[in-house]
Order: structure tokens, then sequence, then C-alpha cells
């Protein structure tokens, strides 16, 4: 794929694309019915497992919403169960760890994570690339190191994460040892994604926002760069929600585009990330709009995506996305009357 053709790629490098581009994170399913329609029976980690059904449902938002980046329907959790790792997603809870990590035992057991383990997502992304129109950059997707040890540590979704920062703190060498075998299993699963032909990748990582840029440099940097060097050769988006304090660092690890929440606003976040690496290029961002506002009616969403687009001028490139993922019940009407408004800016 040329990068003439692909406007978020361009904006990715830092170039002039035709048109501001855009995607959403979750917007391979959740709000669409053609989703619901079809994940009717099947349980989500079987489905990131269907070639078929997974190259689908990627394809799905594209088809009716006309976005610039197909992010490859996945889960976070899908290396882990891939590799061996006994979890399952709890309808209403979310991923569930049968057996929590707590000794250092239980990391010696966390399995490694092969590319023949993950052959069906391969084959999906074979599927995407003869589907996908030129112009629609296909996005890799995997969870970051520090999200997923918390899984892995508290056995399941937290508000506090008090299991993982008290295994932090409290025995970093098991600490450090456990992101590193995670950072191995998130570097295999990428590269299987990158084999198969994805143009961009985004590294997750959705609950980085409970720590301080202090425990974050100590705890998590090291092993999320570890991940992100091994990839060269395309666009390295990187993202957590409520990171605002963090967005610097993150880059450090290794983001070519810095993925930014609702909490902040892009020109802000541009400051920021200036000021912190002065001696590098321009950052690129990616952001903002709060998913919320799509049940604000659409002169609010009209409002906030020029103002958002304004402000994304600052930066060298600016990829329009939500601050989080698409909620399950927006109107999948107004998810497309703002990408039409985007691409007409």
């Amino acid at each position: 794929m040329s990068d003439l053709l692909a406007p978020l790629l361009v904006a990715a490098r830092g170039g002039t694309p035709a048109h501001t581009p855009v995607w959403f994170m979750r917007q391979a399913g959740r709000s669409l019915p053609e989703y619901r329609a079809l994940r009717q029976g099947t349980a989500m980690l079987d489905a990131c497992m269907d070639p078929e059904m997974v190259c689908e449902i990627t394809m799905q938002p594209v088809r009716r919403h006309g976005v610039d980046g197909a992010i490859l329907f996945s889960d976070i959790v899908v290396p882990l169960k891939a590799a061996g790792v006994d979890l399952d997603i709890v309808a209403g809870t979310g991923p569930v760890v049968a057996n929590p990590v707590r000794t250092l035992e239980d990391v010696e057991k966390l399995p490694e994570l092969r590319a023949e383990q993950v052959q069906p997502v391969a084959d999906a992304i074979g599927l995407l690339l003869k589907e996908l129109p030129q112009q629609v950059a296909l996005i890799g997707f995997a969870g970051a190191p520090f999200t997923l040890a918390s899984y892995l540590v508290e056995g399941g979704p937290s508000k506090n994460h008090e299991l993982t920062k008290a295994l932090m703190h409290g025995n970093p060498e098991l600490w450090h040892a456990l992101l590193a075998k995670i950072a191995d299993i998130t570097a295999a699963f990428l590269h299987a994604q990158l084999d198969a032909g994805v143009q961009a990748v985004q590294l997750f990582d959705s609950w980085a926002g409970a720590l301080s840029e202090r425990d974050y440099r100590e705890f998590v940097l090291p092993h999320s760069k570890r991940v992100l060097e091994t990839i060269s050769t395309v666009p390295r988006i990187h993202f957590g929600v409520g990171t605002g304090e963090l967005l610097p660092a993150m880059r450090e690890a290794g983001a070519d585009v810095v993925g930014v929440d609702w909490r902040i606003p892009l020109d802000v976040a541009v400051e920021r990330l200036r000021k912190a690496a002065p001696e590098l290029s321009k950052p690129v961002v990616q952001g903002n709009l709060d998913p919320a506002l799509f049940f604000a009616g659409f002169e609010a969403v009209e409002r906030e995506v020029r103002r958002i687009h304004a402000e994304g001028k600052a930066a060298a490139g600016h990829i329009f996305n939500l601050g989080h993922g698409v909620l399950p019940d927006t109107d999948p009407e107004i998810i497309t009357r703002t990408v039409e408004l985007i691409h007409s800016l």
C-alpha cells in the first residue's frame, strides 16, 4: 500500500494527507446491529480466532462509516489465551483469569507464544488485505504489558489495582520478571500480525492511567519500550486512558503516534510532548472526542469535532479518534455523520 493512498499512514508519519484521517476505537462491532447479529451465539474469544468472522467484523465499520483505519477485531487477552493461559471473557465482567499470578513459580509457568498459535489471526489479516480499499490502513492490535499484567495479577478487571500495585512495590524483582514475560508474548503477537501484513500497530495500555509518572517510568516504560523497539517498519500508536500526565513517557516508550483521551486538549498534549523532548520532531497525536458526546446530538458533536480538529493543527500530524472506545448504545448514524464532517474539514 502506498502512503499516498492511505491518509492515516501519511498523518502517522507527520505528512500532509488529503484529508484528516479518522477511525474509532471499538468501532469493530459494539454499536453495530450487524455485528451483534453476526456474534449471536459465539463467545468473544472464539470470534477472535475465527478468520472469516474477524474479517467481516473488521470490515463492517469500514463499509458503514467510511473510516480511514480498520482496527483488527481482537481482544487484549487473545495472545495470553492462545499461548495457553487459562482465562475467559465473562459477559458483564470482562477477562477472568483462573489462576492469578502470585509467585515467581507462577511467572515461570507462563507459556511463550508461538506464531502458529495465532495463525487464525494471520489468516484473518490475509482476508482483510484482499477486501480493504487501498486508502484504508489495517491497524494491528495488542494490549501493553502493564494492562495484561494487571489482569493476570488481579484475576480480572480492577478498580483500584491494589494487588497489582502491591506486587509492583512489594516485590519489584517478581514484577519485572512478569512484565518481561508478557512483553515477549505481546511482541510475538504483534510480529505475527506484522508478518501477515498490518500497516500500523496500536499498543493499548488501558489501565496505565492508574499510575504516577514515577511508577510508570520505573515499572512499566522499560517493558513497553521493549515491545515497541522490536517494530521499525510501520507506525506505532500508543494509547492509554487517563494518561495525560504520562504522555511524554509513553512517547519515550517508542510511540510514533501518541493517543490522547478526552481529559486533555490536543494542543496542550502537543505542548507537553514538545517541551519534554524538544530535540525530537514535532509530535503526532491521535484523538480525542469524548465517546459520550455521541449521545448529545449532532450539533454538540459538530462543535466539539471542529474544536478538536483545530487543536490538532498544533501537531505534526493528527489522526482523529475518540478519547476511548465507542459505547455500545451509540447510534451508528451519528458516527457516520461524524466521519463525513471530519473528512469535510
